[in-house]
C-alpha cells in the first residue's frame, strides 16, 4: 500500500509542479515582448503569486481544516484554476491580466500547502519518504520548461493553456489520493491559529527574530532573478531559454540530496549563511556578465546552477530551523506563519522592487540590441544580498535545544 501511496503521490508532485513550471518563468518574455507591459507591470504581475500566498492561509484553515477533505479540495481547486489559465490569453491589457493572474494563484497557492500536508500524514515514515516524493516537484517543473520551449516558446499565449489543461489533469488525479477528512470538523478556530500568528511567541527569542527578519529581507533581492532572467535572456537572444534554465532545477535535486550533510557539518547557521552567499555571488555572476562578452554565457549558466544552494541552503535548511524551533503546539502555526512571510509579504515586496528597478534603468536608445543597463539591475540585488548576508552573520546563533 505504502509503494501505491508513493507512486501516486509521486505523480501528483510531477503535475503539480508541471503546472507552474509551464508559465511562470516564461511568463516575464510574454509580457515584455508579447504584450509589451512596463517593468513596473510586470514586477507587480509575479507578486501576484504573493497575494495568493497571503490569501491561502484562509482557504486552507476555514475550509480543508473544517468542512471538505484534502483531496477533494484540491480537485475543486486544480479544476476552476485550470478554466482561468485557459481564459487567461483574453486577457491583453494589464488592468484585466493582472487581477485574472491573482484570482488564478488564489486558487493554486493552497494546493501546495494541502498537497504537502496530505503526503505527510499518510506516509508512513514522512521523514524518509517525503523528500523522495517531493523531488518530483523538480522533475515536473523542469518538464514544464521543456514542453513550452519545444511546443511554443516563451512568447505565445499558448503556455497558460497548455498550463490549463495540465491543472485540469491535476484536479481530476487528486480524487485517486487517499481519503483525508477535514481534522476540526465542527470546531472553532480563531483567526490567529488560520494565519500561524500563534507562533508570534518565537519572537521572544532574539535569533529567531533575526532569522525572521533576514528571511524577509532576502526575499526582496531574490525575486529580481524570477522576475528578470528570462528577460535578460531573451534580450541577449538566447534559443531555447526555458530548456537552459531548467538546469537550476537539475541542481536543486543535487543540493536537496546535499542538505543534511552540510546541515551536520555547519549546523543552521553555516548552511543558511552560505545559502544566502550564493545569492550574492549569483547576482554578481549576472552582473559580470553584462560587460564580459567573452565569458557572458559561462558566467550565465555558473548563476543558473547556482540555484539549489541558493533554495536549498535558505529556505529548505529554514524551515528544518523553524520546524526545530516550534514545539508541538505552533509547528504548524509556524511553518505557516514563515510561509506567509516567505512567500507572500516578502515576494510582493520582492517582486515589486525587481519590476521597478528594471523600468528605471530601461535605455532610451538600446545599446548592442539590450533594452536596459542590466550590469546596474543585477548589482541592485547582489548588493541588497550582501546586507541581508552581513546581519545574519552577525546577529543569528545556532539554536539551542529548548523549544518555545
Amino acid at each position: 500500500m505504502q509503494t501505491q501511496l508513493k507512486i501516486k503521490l509521486s505523480i501528483f508532485m510531477f503535475l503539480q509542479y508541471f503546472i507552474w513550471g509551464c508559465w511562470y518563468v516564461s511568463m516575464g518574455p510574454y509580457l515584455a515582448t508579447t504584450l509589451k507591459f512596463a517593468g513596473d507591470d510586470i514586477g507587480l504581475a509575479y507578486g501576484a503569486f504573493a497575494w495568493g500566498a497571503i490569501i491561502s492561509p484562509f482557504i486552507v484553515g476555514l475550509l480543508a481544516d473544517r468542512f471538505f477533505a484534502s483531496e477533494k479540495l484540491i480537485c475543486v481547486l486544480g479544476i476552476l484554476g485550470g478554466v482561468m489559465l485557459c481564459v487567461m490569453p483574453q486577457f491583453k491589457v494589464f488592468g484585466s491580466f493582472y487581477p485574472a493572474l491573482i484570482v488564478y494563484c488564489t486558487l493554486y497557492v493552497p494546493t501546495l500547502a494541502l498537497g504537502n500536508s496530505l503526503s505527510l500524514h499518510h506516509l508512513a515514515d514522512a521523514k524518509r519518504d517525503f523528500p523522495q516524493v517531493k523531488m518530483l516537484s523538480a522533475v515536473g517543473w523542469i518538464a514544464g520548461l521543456f514542453t513550452i520551449d519545444t511546443w511554443t516558446g516563451p512568447l505565445s499565449e499558448s503556455q497558460f493553456i497548455i498550463a490549463g489543461g495540465a491543472s485540469i489533469v491535476f484536479g481530476l488525479f487528486a480524487l485517486v489520493l487517499p481519503h483525508t477528512p477535514p481534522k476540526k470538523t465542527g470546531a472553532d478556530v480563531s483567526l490567529s491559529e488560520i494565519l500561524g500568528l500563534d507562533a508570534l511567541a518565537l519572537l521572544k527569542k532574539p535569533t529567531f527574530a533575526i532569522f525572521i527578519l533576514c528571511m524577509f529581507l532576502i526575499c526582496i533581492p531574490l525575486y529580481f532573478y524570477f522576475v528578470n532572467l528570462a528577460i535578460y535572456l531573451g534580450e541577449l537572444k538566447w534559443e531555447k531559454i526555458l530548456i537552459k534554465t531548467s538546469l537550476a532545477q537539475v541542481s536543486d535535486v543535487i543540493f536537496f540530496l546535499l542538505l543534511p550533510l552540510f546541515l551536520k557539518k555547519l549546523g543552521y547557521k553555516g548552511t543558511i549563511f552560505l545559502g544566502i552567499a550564493c545569492w550574492v555571488a549569483r547576482y554578481g555572476l549576472l552582473a559580470g556578465s553584462a560587460g564580459s562578452p567573452g565569458f557572458q554565457s559561462a558566467l550565465i549558466f555558473a548563476a543558473i546552477l547556482l540555484h539549489g544552494a541558493c533554495y536549498d541552503f535558505l529556505f529548505i535548511a529554514g524551515q528544518l530551523y523553524v520546524d526545530d524551533e516550534a514545539n508541538e503546539r505552533i509547528r504548524g502555526a509556524a511553518q505557516g506563519f514563515i510561509a506567509i512571510i516567505l512567500w507572500g509579504v516578502g515576494a510582493f515586496v520582492g517582486t515589486g522592487l525587481a519590476g521597478k528597478v528594471q523600468e528605471e534603468h530601461t535605455l532610451a536608445v538600446p545599446k548592442d540590441g539590450l533594452a536596459h543597463d542590466w550590469a546596474a539591475i543585477w548589482q541592485t540585488p547582489a548588493w541588497l544580498a550582501a546586507g541581508v548576508l552581513v546581519l545574519f552573520l552577525i546577529f543569528f546563533r545556532n539554536p539551542s535545544k529548548s523549544k518555545a
